[in-house]
């Protein structure tokens, strides 16, 4: 259901979009622009040496806003989505049990997950070696690896993006409980993870910054030197497994409890 849907179906296309914009901009520019530097820049500086870079550099680019919009609306409508058509009642009237009927909206969510990170990466690799050829892979630190590592590196990056996201998915299941309107869910989902990015980007608060489920959101850059630092990217996915834990808890005990009506 997750996926027949005109809107989720048209999700895909604007991910998928990411990396074939940034790959025909750097094209048609001739050299990739790197102003403000930082590890985005050498990503992107990147992309003309390897077409892999582009998959890399549009996940970059996705993570903080498209990526968390994209589970938001697919989170924020599981169960508030029902409520809306007044078809919760009915799914409940099943002798499955509400707790297996959160299960399952979770696992739809964890497939739209794996399945938006797959499409970035896949479509960015697809038009990169297009556009820009393949070959050994140059890492950030220098070193060259073949196409194969490079890639294989490509999958732990997709894949921590991608657990990532489930967090997100989680906190969006937990939202969806709480509301019959589902743009409210959707709406809520999206605004706490911008919230969690506004807090990331204060100074003065450093302290809470690591428990920020955001903070780690770009750390996969670390994959992409030699050796690999994992230090950052293993933080990160505690961070994303307690986000997840977190609120599917909260989610199972408020809609465990739930007087439903819709």
């Amino acid at each position: 259901m997750v996926f027949r849907r005109r809107r989720n179906q048209a999700l895909l296309v604007v991910l998928a979009g990411v990396p074939i914009l940034i790959a025909v901009a750097i094209k048609i520019s001739g050299s990739p622009n790197n102003g403000g530097g930082g590890s985005g820049g050498a990503l992107f500086s990147s992309i003309t040496e390897n077409g892999v870079f582009v998959a890399f550099s549009a996940l970059f680019v996705v993570v903080p806003f498209f990526l968390p919009m994209a589970v938001s609306v697919v989170a924020g409508d599981s169960v508030s989505g029902e409520a809306n058509s007044g078809t919760l009642r009915y799914l409940l009237a099943v002798p499955a049990g509400r707790t297996r009927l959160l299960a399952v909206k979770y696992v739809g969510i964890l497939a739209w997950c794996v399945a938006c990170s797959v499409v970035i990466a896949v479509t960015g690799v697809a038009i990169g070696l297009i556009l820009f050829g393949g070959g050994d892979v140059t890492l950030l630190s220098g070193t060259s690896v073949s196409l194969a590592s490079g890639l294989g590196r490509l999958a732990i990056v997709a894949a921590f993006v991608a657990v990532n996201a489930a967090a997100i998915g989680a906190i969006g299941l937990f939202v969806s409980t709480l509301t019959e309107v589902p743009i409210a869910a959707m709406a809520t989902t999206l605004g706490l993870t911008i919230t969690s990015q506004v807090l990331d980007a204060v100074p003065q608060i450093s302290a809470i910054h690591p428990w920020l489920l955001s903070h780690y959101w770009q750390q996969f850059i670390d994959v992409l030197r030699d050796p690999m630092i994992l230090d950052k990217v293993d933080h990160g996915l505690l961070a994303a497994a307690t986000y997840a834990v977190l609120f599917l808890s909260m989610a199972w005990a408020r809609f465990s409890g739930k007087d439903v009506t819709a």
